[in-house]
């Protein structure tokens, strides 16, 4: 349970709001967030998303309106939502929502830098993934 300590805030309550996209989060210590919906898509940990390391991460476009649309405990530690556009991979610890929430403003600033780098829009639809190659 990477990250998990003694000391780290557990929620004392989650709720997703469907109509607005986002999901109420407040901790043991007293933090509550608002993380929207995009937020968490974009910043998915999971390996499709994140890489398997620095430079490997994959920027994420077009997730504006994404919905999650299943919300699943894993453990006691974490939760594993199901996104509209079919991304169901991602686990989000305990630590690393309270770490989207408090750096939520920074986390925006560095997206929208990030898309700016790649020429890339928000909006635009992600590129396909090209079709595996047959190995002949």
């Amino acid at each position: 349970m990477a990250g998990i300590t003694p000391d780290t805030p557990t929620p004392q309550s989650l709720t997703l709001h469907g109509q607005s996209r986002v999901l109420e989060i407040s901790f043991s210590d007293g933090a509550q967030f608002r993380l929207p919906f995009e937020l968490m898509r974009v910043y998915s940990p999971s390996a499709e998303v994140a890489g398997h390391g620095p430079g490997q991460e994959v920027l994420q476009t077009g997730k504006r309106h994404v919905e999650i649309t299943g919300l699943e405990a894993v453990g006691n530690y974490a939760v594993q939502p199901s996104f509209s556009d079919g991304h169901d991979s991602g686990i989000y610890s305990w630590d690393y929502l309270y770490f989207l929430g408090a750096q939520q403003e920074r986390l925006w600033v560095d997206y929208e830098r990030r898309l700016k780098e790649a020429g890339a829009d928000r909006d635009a639809p992600m590129p396909a993934k090209p079709a595996p190659s047959c190995g002949h």
